[in-house]
């Protein structure tokens, strides 16, 4: 598993798992976009050129962004505020690492997981905001070859 350098209180690293690849950024720096809140694991995401689902445009009314934070959240996030805990308790795949990506402003290295909904939206190039086309459809099992083929 990939494990991002120490933070050197300038730097932040944000680890996003499930696609293995780290980004860096200095703190007060990264250009805003009105994605999220600035300098959230969102905001983050988008300038680097990661799509993470997020139908509501960031303001915390969906949770679409919804990601499992693996370190470094404790210590290197903001912490979760009332608007956030009510909406994220509504995500599904919800785990005790669930956080909004549009309101985790990141303060220190992280490393992040998105659910598999995502990652595979991630992976398809992203671009809809329409949810119901960017959750792909199960894959029908392979049929296994014949013998001695």
């Amino acid at each position: 598993m990939p494990v991002p350098a120490s933070y050197n209180g300038v730097v932040p690293k944000v680890t996003f798992l499930d696609i293995g690849r780290t980004v860096e950024f200095e703190s007060g720096k990264l250009p805003y976009h009105e994605h999220g809140k600035p300098e959230s694991i969102l905001d983050v995401a988008l300038n680097f050129g990661i799509q993470l689902e997020h139908a509501c445009g960031g303001s915390c009314a969906c949770t679409t962004c919804h990601v499992h934070m693996k370190t470094g959240a404790e210590v290197n996030l903001s912490p979760m505020e009332e608007d956030e805990l009510d909406r994220v308790e509504t995500a599904g795949d919800l785990t005790l690492e669930s956080r909004l990506g549009c309101q985790a402003i990141v303060k220190g290295d992280v490393v992040v997981k998105m659910p598999a909904w995502n990652r595979n939206y991630v992976s398809e190039g992203g671009g809809s905001l329409n949810l119901g086309d960017a959750i792909p459809p199960p894959k029908a099992p392979e049929a296994p070859e014949p013998p001695g083929q």
